[in-house]
């Protein structure tokens, strides 16, 4: 591959912009999504519910956000939850709470009406199935290492909402809310069909679910968000034809995405940018502009094949300076080299035509540093990502090194006043992957952002 194509811009086929996540997640999309929403009419979220955390810092001030998009931080600006969402109403709420107390208005808020609801039972199951994953014993040597494992979820019963989505007689959406004799007779079904399941599974110590009770609990989170419910996928093709711009967040990732990514160590949604049709109801055709999200080194939080993943030193300086502590779950995340093949693959399924590069302050002062170019596997030499999780885990590493950089770099705003070796960095990602690097963060502030002119160009990839 020589340099890479001018995808930038939106002069892709339609006048929207997306920001995606590249690797596993927790690559800094909310701070991008924070700096660009003010540009926009709307930021709409797509996928995933309340096992997504994006930490944004405005003013030297940190906010947490699970469900609500970045963009409710813009002033004047609609934040949109679409279809694509799983929404866990206590935790939606809780939310706008706390964003309410902190002199955030929340009134921008929309939420769809076909999202679905993620509720107790949900969760108890997510609990329920990880600590059966986890009971199983141990495989034979002679399987894969990842043959048997719990899959690690959060454990906020995003997977068990999904499945009641595809499985449709016991999915309850965010419009049933609204309806108490519909919610009723729906709850009613449902409780009695999980109450049995549980007893099954866990026999003499499962917990059990009032249809009543849970009706009556739902009944009034449905009146809290009443007026934030509406037809989000009309409200975003209306601000369409209206010449209104729109900004999509991803919530996980590209490496997360339940069809292409590491496959099962995945979410529970269509986490790439292929996920904005079906998530929003706008074609993706609309969307020109998609900015692929992806840090200067690699993390993972939960279970699942990661080739560059480091166990030394350099793996807790990176964890600590990099303050890699998952948003949702406070979990440690692993810590790697940055993976350029599976960083070119996930550029290619999601159609990023411009690189934001987060994080790249936290390299500073090593020594050296590593790029993966290709994996050593069972069968062979390959630099094609494996996206099977079986196949991933068999794989192990082939390192490029590059010289590292000493200097602190969090006060730099021009792309040329960067260390010589820190440029070289960038430009060797950009060259490999085939798609510019257009942002570079240099530390967690959405002021401490580099912004690259178009039409860079790199040398020569792999």
């Amino acid at each position: 591959m020589n340099g890479f194509s001018d995808r930038g811009g939106s002069h892709g086929f339609g006048p929207h912009s997306a920001v995606v996540g590249l690797q596993w997640g927790d690559e800094g999309k909310g701070k991008l999504v924070d700096r660009l929403a003010s540009g926009f009419d709307a930021v709409a979220r797509y996928n995933g519910g309340a096992n997504a955390g994006h930490s944004v810092v405005v003013g030297g001030q940190r906010y947490a956000l699970h469900l609500v998009p970045s963009g409710i931080l813009a002033p004047g600006v609609l934040a949109v939850i679409g279809n694509g969402v799983v929404v866990d109403p206590e935790r939606l709420i809780e939310e706008l709470d706390a964003l309410s107390a902190r002199g955030v208005d929340v009134s921008s808020l929309r939420i769809s009406n076909r999202a679905h609801v993620v509720l107790p039972y949900h969760k108890a199951e997510d609990g329920l199935r990880e600590e059966l994953l986890t009971a199983v014993p141990s495989a034979p040597d002679s399987a894969p290492k990842t043959a048997v494992a719990a899959i690690g979820t959060t454990r906020r019963g995003i997977g068990p909402a999904y499945a009641d989505k595809v499985q449709r007689a016991t999915a309850i959406r965010v419009g049933d809310l609204l309806r108490p004799e519909l919610l009723r007779s729906k709850l009613d079904l449902i409780c009695a069909m999980k109450n049995a399941i549980f007893r099954s599974l866990h026999p003499g110590d499962a917990e059990q679910f009032d249809a009543g009770a849970l009706t009556e609990r739902m009944l009034e989170l449905g009146e809290r968000l009443r007026a934030s419910i509406v037809d989000t996928t009309y409200l975003l093709n209306d601000l369409d034809r209206g010449g209104k711009s729109i900004l999509f967040e991803g919530a996980n990732a590209t490496m997360l995405d339940v069809d292409h990514g590491t496959f099962p160590y995945v979410t529970s949604s269509n986490a790439s940018s292929l996920g904005i049709g079906p998530g929003t109801g706008l074609p993706p055709q609309r969307v020109g502009r998609i900015i692929g999200v992806v840090k200067a080194y690699s993390t993972r939080v939960g279970g699942g094949p990661m080739p560059t993943e480091l166990f030394d030193d350099t793996a807790h300086r990176i964890r600590e300076r990099g303050r890699e502590y998952g948003t949702t779950t406070g979990r440690p995340r692993r810590v790697g080299w940055i993976d350029l093949v599976a960083l070119r693959y996930s550029a290619m399924v999601s159609g990023a035509t411009e690189l934001g590069l987060t994080l790249l302050d936290v390299l500073a002062g090593l020594d050296e540093l590593k790029l993966c170019t290709a994996y050593r596997t069972p069968s062979g030499m390959t630099d094609r990502f494996l996206p099977d999780g079986f196949e991933l885990g068999e794989a192990t590493p082939v390192y490029e090194s590059m010289p590292g950089f000493g200097d602190e770099i969090t006060g730099v705003r021009s792309f040329d006043d960067l260390p010589e070796s820190a440029r070289r960095y960038v430009e060797r990602i950009e060259a490999f992957v085939g798609v510019p690097v257009r942002t570079i963060g240099v530390g967690p502030d959405r002021e401490q952002t580099i912004e690259r002119e178009a039409g860079v160009s790199a040398g020569s990839g792999s």
